[in-house]
């Protein structure tokens, strides 16, 4: 038997293949095997739904990996010592032991869930895509399915790449006897690779939902614009990321949630959610999920003393610094305190056994929305010189939240997109790529300065290492650049 690719549990998955009450609380019933199993179209949903509770877990790793990776590296929160302090501080070298869930760090620092998820839609592409058209309900409903498997294999690889730059490429469904240590292809062919994919996805999704529990949950044509847009973004290709996020706005499919009403939104479902991750009440909303770090009595009433993460005040301060913005009435609590909170994820119900009292929060992950879109559109024109356009995008996302125009030159326009993102996404994971982009487009650095400051930068800090087990399992594996003497 030659060697795996990653890691054997990559695999492992790839045939267990997930029955479901309702969408994402499924639990594994069988080890079917590929010859056997895709038979009809409620195979191909099981086989297909199964890759978005591996991409569940993947953003659920240490109980919050979409927010460790997203917001903690960031101006946001200071760099306490509690637990992931070392993720805050960008000590991505050391290690985070925690009695409960083992090294906290390494985790972080693995992929092998991603790749998981990625063979899973390897599995779907080619599969589904031998499946005869009358082995489905109808032509359509068979191309979603297809759509769906590009759209999460995209979504896995970009993803990656954001935190770790290169990383291995495998685009086809791994026998586990026949795969090969695989070395970390170049990001710009991972991100070629993401392209082709989301327009494939694009070109065989609807943008409807085939019913009112999918709405933003599953994957249409809208969540692949903003996949796309938001890849553009990165690579810093703002003509193609205006075009991307226009399919998207100029279609008017999504609408605001009333800011009064802002913290709907992280329910899950909402108007303006383009892609979302459902969270299963009974794994991820418990009491190692995002709500347990930030939220404290009277919001989680099992934690009587101070946020577990703690708010950055300067930050909160310039950012809010209109009291009449609606997200910072409707979405922080406590402000006048030493400890200000933020509630977007406060939907929580108690339950009770054995003398324990546990919390369990009501929210989903929310990928792309419509004022992150909107917002997204915004920084491309004002990087493409287009300034009075660009405010009109900004401005929209303002008024909407009780705010004036914005004000300021066109020099620093670019800089007043990313704070007002920051504002309007403020703990939904895309601070630190924003930041990132800021970074690379002006110089300016706000991660920090006991984070990064601009010769870390330079040097690639804002990519993450791998772990080490990662590179005695394939031989072929190297470490991230500003990594290599730290490890």
């Amino acid at each position: 038997m030659k060697k795996l690719i990653i890691y054997i549990s990559c695999l492992l998955l790839g045939t267990v293949l997930l029955s479901c009450k309702k969408f994402l609380d499924e639990k594994p019933i069988s080890v079917s095997t590929d010859q056997t199993f895709w038979r009809n179209e409620s195979d191909a949903d099981k086989g297909v739904a199964s890759a978005y509770a591996l991409l569940r877990a993947s953003l659920n790793t240490n109980g919050m990996a979409f927010y460790a990776y997203g917001d903690l590296p960031t101006d946001e929160y200071n760099t306490n010592e509690y637990r992931l302090g070392d993720v805050a501080k960008i000590n991505w070298s050391v290690s985070v032991p925690f009695a409960e869930t083992g090294d906290r760090m390494m985790k972080l620092r693995r992929y092998d869930l991603f790749y998981r998820t990625i063979d899973q839609s390897n599995r779907c592409i080619q599969f589904i895509g031998k499946m005869t058209d009358d082995q489905f309900s109808s032509v359509a409903a068979k191309n979603n399915f297809l759509g769906e498997a590009y759209f999460l294999r995209a979504f896995n690889y970009f993803y990656m790449a954001r935190i770790w730059g290169d990383v291995p490429l495998v685009v086809q469904s791994v026998n586990i006897t026949e795969a090969v240590d695989l070395p970390r292809s170049p990001q710009n062919e991972i991100l070629k690779q993401c392209i082709k994919d989301i327009n494939m996805a694009i070109s065989l999704l609807s943008w409807d939902y085939s019913n009112a529990n999918n709405r933003a949950v599953r994957a249409n044509k809208g969540a692949a614009y903003a996949l796309l847009a938001h890849l553009y973004a990165w690579q810093g290709d703002y003509a193609n990321c205006t075009t991307a996020a226009s399919a998207i706005l100029d279609r008017k499919f999504y609408q605001y949630e009333n800011r009064a009403s802002y913290l709907n939104i992280f329910k899950g479902k909402s108007a303006e959610g383009i892609f979302e991750i459902a969270q299963s009440d009974e794994n991820e909303g418990n009491t190692t999920g995002i709500s347990f770090y930030t939220l404290k009595s009277p919001y989680l009433t099992t934690n009587t003393g101070n946020a577990l993460f703690i708010i950055n005040q300067n930050t909160l301060s310039s950012l809010f610094n209109d009291s009449q913005d609606l997200r910072f009435q409707k979405a922080f609590a406590l402000t006048s305190t030493t400890d200000p909170i933020c509630i977007k994820y406060s939907n929580i119900t108690y339950t009770s056994g054995q003398n324990v009292t546990v919390g369990v929060a009501h929210n989903n992950i929310i990928i792309f929305r419509l004022a992150d879109i909107t917002l997204l559109k915004a920084e491309a024109l004002a990087a493409l010189g287009q300034y009075d356009e660009a405010k009109n995008y900004l401005n929209e996302v303002r008024t909407k939240a009780g705010l004036n125009s914005w004000e300021g030159t066109n020099g620093n326009l670019f800089e007043g997109i990313i704070d007002e993102r920051g504002r309007e996404l403020f703990l939904e994971g895309h601070r630190f790529y924003d930041l990132v982009r800021l970074g690379r487009k002006t110089g300016i650095m706000k991660f920090g300065n006991d984070k990064m400051g601009q010769g870390d930068f330079n040097a690639g800090k804002y990519y993450w290492p791998l772990d080490p087990a990662l590179m005695s399992i394939n031989k072929k594996l190297t470490q991230t650049p500003y990594w290599r003497s730290k490890m």
